[in-house]
């Protein structure tokens, strides 16, 4: 299995190493080593868990035109391809399609440990000093506006809402990066996602004094 690791990570590497987006090959080397921090406490799979980590992006929904399921399957393809047995193809899917969080009324449904590990560092990653600085990455590339005083941020039902709504990169801390405090798994993910997210409230109020200070 490590052979398959090192191959993925290579492909990785070269491919999203200038990704613009904050989805780059180093938010997928850390969301990798937080999740097999996270794993060393919790348990769980240990291939799975760091398979599901590096592939956790690969043809999301964000970067496919909005396909929900694509990246499961390409990870399965990619690993059976690769010599992997097809249970742990089969996890990965399954771990890869169920990651991504898709809007704040959306019920994210039940989640293996595994899952729940992955889906943990990648929302740290969200969150915090790095989160806030992706976020803008993100915006920027699609164009969002930082801010806009008469845009009211929405609490999305369902995912076609969440995905093709227009937002303001300020909106999306309220339509996601707030609420993820109280959407972590495990024990570390929980502990870890308080001081991050207590950084992006003291973010955001210095952020509306500087703007009424500077009307």
């Amino acid at each position: 299995m490590k052979e398959i690791i090192n191959q993925i990570e290579s492909v990785l590497k070269e491919e999203w190493k200038n990704e613009p987006t904050g989805h780059d090959w180093e938010h997928i080397r850390r969301v990798r080593d937080m999740s097999m921090h996270i794993q060393s406490l919790e348990g769980g799979d240990r291939d799975v868990i760091e398979l599901g980590a590096l592939l956790h992006d690969i043809s999301d929904h964000k970067f496919n035109g909005g396909k929900l399921n694509a990246g499961g399957q390409k990870a399965k393809e990619w690993l059976i391809e690769l010599g992997a047995n097809m249970s742990i193809a089969n996890e990965v899917a399954s771990l890869v399609d169920k990651i991504s969080f898709k809007g704040a009324k959306v019920d994210a449904g039940v989640l293996s440990l595994e899952t729940k590990i992955v889906q943990d560092a990648d929302r740290l990653d969200a969150i915090g000093a790095i989160g806030i600085a992706r976020a803008f990455a993100f915006g920027g590339n699609r164009n969002q506006i930082i801010y806009a005083e008469n845009t009211e941020p929405v609490l999305h039902e369902s995912f076609e809402s969440y995905v093709n709504a227009k937002t303001t990169t300020i909106n999306h801390f309220y339509e996601k990066l707030l609420l993820l405090k109280n959407e972590m798994n495990t024990t570390i993910g929980i502990q870890l996602a308080e001081e991050r997210h207590q950084f992006m409230k003291d973010f955001l109020t210095r952020f509306y004094s500087e703007w009424k200070l500077n009307r």
